[in-house]
């Protein structure tokens, strides 16, 4: 895959989506700071913890976790990761999360940082491709991945609690990938 990639998103507005670099932690800190804590709070780690994201970075660089950043005018406006396993059941598995500024939402972005993760996926030989989502809370997410032929492989009620401690649907979302696939 060609980096940095350049797309326009709705209303002209132009962004560069290119591989998360080493040096790129102040752009990142600044980014997940402008993300709503209620909207930080369905990750699985705490992005605001300089310890958690040394570990995230210390990932990145062994390559259990490969991430593309989306940038308007040098600041990341949105941010998507792959994990993955590299050993065991479900090596074969490929997980993935997306965040975009609220700001940023709506233009089409979190569709371009979903194509590069599924090539990602595609190019590290994963099989599966999975999104855990929160029913009423990323409903958003879940229609657009469903756009990409990812289908509702499991829901669990009242899994997850939100930030006021009320119960919230997860629902798994699976995208089966094909090894003869070279574009979309």
């Amino acid at each position: 895959m060609r980096y940095p990639k350049e797309c326009v998103l709705k209303e002209c507005v132009e962004a560069v989506i290119r591989p998360l670099e080493p040096g790129d932690r102040p752009l990142l800190d600044a980014f997940y700071q402008q993300i709503p804590e209620s909207d930080r709070w369905f990750m699985n780690y705490d992005v605001m913890d300089p310890a958690i994201m040394d570990k995230w970075f210390e990932a990145v660089e062994k390559g259990s976790v490969r991430s593309i950043l989306a940038l308007c005018a040098e600041t990341v406006v949105g941010q998507g990761s792959l994990y993955i396993r590299g050993f065991g059941a479900t090596s074969h598995v490929g997980r993935f999360r997306i965040v975009v500024l609220p700001e940023f939402r709506q233009k089409r972005l979190g569709t371009w940082l979903l194509l590069d993760l599924i090539q990602l996926a595609m190019d590290q030989g994963l099989e599966t491709l999975r999104a855990d989502l929160v029913t009423g809370v990323e409903d958003g997410a879940i229609e657009a991945v469903q756009k990409f032929d990812f289908f509702k492989f499991a829901e669990l009620k009242e899994y997850v609690k939100d930030i006021n401690g009320n119960r919230q649907d997860l629902v798994i979302m699976i995208k089966r990938l094909h090894k003869g696939w070279s574009d979309f």
